[in-house]
Order: structure tokens, then sequence, then C-alpha cells
């Protein structure tokens, strides 16, 4: 049961989406089930960008099977980007232990009790999902984009002297007060946000542990990972080693 000196003792569960109707359902099923197996209160928070694909209709009718109290739609006019998305979502949160999370099923429920467990033992205030660790792994990529994936963590782990295995994943447990002061200084889009998330956090101190997970890539709807999220990662990484 998560527990922390905060506004309650829920977990808040923010996902982003857009496009993601045939996505949305099964993944708050499987939070129902993680989260009701291990005893953990929860709510999940989604932020659709105006998807035109019926995201939000999807996520209505959960809310009349789990509950609007479990289920918070919290829509935005169009894509503003990620971190605003959790920024949005952060003011209808009502937990003191924030999840962060994908919405294309590549970030299975079935370790956000792990994630609690390893923040209990450790007393960590963020505790990373990786894939690159001994149990971690990715499912679904070719060869290319695992060595691709895996390239850019190594040089960004070494160039910024983290201690972290996964700066690019984004399946992340945080208590609520470190996320809200990170939100207010992380300033990188794309595929350098997750990235300076945790360089920010070890800048002030902030405990990090990791619990290994497999990622697996998406099955329904399309990847919004283009080239110009690498453009983006290679200049914040490089904004990131001069000015920290």
């Amino acid at each position: 049961m998560p527990g922390d000196a905060g506004t309650s003792n829920k977990c808040s569960i923010i996902i982003p989406t857009y496009n993601e109707r045939d996505n949305i359902a099964i993944l708050l099923w499987l939070i129902e089930e993680a989260c009701s197996k291990a005893s953990i209160a929860y709510e999940v928070i989604i932020v659709d960008d105006a998807s035109p694909d019926g995201t939000q209709q999807a996520v209505k009718q959960m809310q009349q099977v789990l509950g609007a109290d479990k289920v918070l739609l919290r829509p935005r006019s169009a894509k503003l980007g990620l971190g605003t998305a959790y920024r949005h979502g952060l003011q209808y949160a009502s937990g003191s232990w924030i999840i962060l999370m994908d919405a294309d099923l590549s970030h299975h429920p079935k370790y956000i009790p792990t994630l609690f467990k390893v923040q209990q033992q450790s007393s960590a205030d963020i505790v990373t999902g990786t894939r690159y660790t001994a149990g971690g792994g990715v499912s679904g990529w070719n060869w290319k984009r695992k060595l691709t994936s895996r390239g850019a963590n190594v040089l960004a782990s070494t160039l910024l002297g983290l201690r972290v295995s996964d700066l690019t994943g984004a399946y992340r447990l945080y208590r609520r007060s470190v996320l809200e002061q990170l939100l207010h200084v992380v300033t990188s889009k794309g595929y350098a946000f997750q990235m300076e998330m945790i360089a920010r956090a070890s800048a002030l101190g902030s405990n990090i542990a990791e619990v290994p997970i497999v990622f697996v890539d998406r099955v329904y709807g399309q990847s919004k990972l283009g080239r110009s999220e690498y453009t983006m990662f290679i200049s914040g990484l490089l904004r990131l080693f001069f000015t920290l």
C-alpha cells in the first residue's frame, strides 16, 4: 500500500493520450487488476489531446464500469506536449505518489506493485522502470532500434555522469513533491524529456531506484516516435551536458 506524508495514500496514475482508442480500455482493466490485487488505492487521470479517433468516448465507457472516481478524463484542446500534459494531469491528482506511464500498452501495469515495493525498500524519491538491467528487456523491436535506444542511453549516462541505466524510459513512480519540483524546471520536449527529468532529479539530490521491466512495442495504433525525436534528444543531451 503506498504511503507518504502528502494529500493522501492514494496513487495517481497520469496517462497522456492521443489516438489510443484501441488500447485505453485494455490498459485501464489491467491497472484495475494490478492495483486491486496489491490493495493499492489509485486513480487514473487521462489527459487526452483532442484525439479524433474516439479515445475520449472509450474512456467515458470505462468510467461507467470502473467509476468516475477511479477514471478521470481531463482533456485538452490540442496536442500541447508531454511535459504540459503531465502538469495538466497533476492539477487534478489527489495522490501523494504519482505514476507516469504510456497509453499504448508498452508499459504493463503488472509492474506497479513492484515499483512501490522497491520504493518502500529503498525510500527512493523516484523509481524508474528500466529495460537495461537483468530481468528487463524489449519485445517487438528490430535490432537496429534496440541498438539505437541502448546506444543513446549509454551515451547520455556517460556524458551526464548518471547511474541510471534507462534515461529515456517513461514508466516511473514519483514522490509527488519531487515531480512538482521537476516539472517546474524541465524544459526539454519529446525524447529528451524523460532524460532531463532524471538528470535534474539527480542534480537536486533525489534518491533514484530502478525496477527491471519488459517494454512491449505497441500492437494497436501508430508510434509517435520519428526522426525529429532523435534530433531533439541529441540537442537536449548537449544542452544538459553544458549546463548541468
